[in-house]
């Protein structure tokens, strides 16, 4: 199985798919928490990397804040459509990996 790369966030999902069966209310309904190192082990890093930085993170510690010292970010597994999904909440806002 190849890595999930970034797909949209929670702010720009289509209209038409935030309540449909399947979609985005239902996938963070029935999400799991897991850990970062389950997630990295499941998502394309540099996808993962633009991201962090797109949010003003530092890639070291040395440098300021990364999101892996944010204790405020959370990381998720769940289904979209009946496939297998994994997003971390920012901010209460939903970055989706599929």
């Amino acid at each position: 199985m190849s890595k999930l790369t970034y797909h949209n966030n929670c702010v720009g999902w289509p209209e038409h798919d935030v309540h449909a069966e399947g979609g985005l209310c239902e996938m963070i309904d029935r999400a799991i928490d897991i850990t970062r190192n389950t997630f990295l082990k499941h998502v394309d890093r540099e996808s993962l990397q633009n991201l962090e930085e797109s949010l003003g993170y530092d890639k070291h510690p040395k440098q300021g804040l990364t999101m892996a010292g944010d204790f405020h970010v959370s990381y998720h597994r769940s289904k979209l459509h009946g496939e297998t999904v994994y997003f971390l909440k920012h901010s209460a806002i939903e970055y989706v990996f599929a």
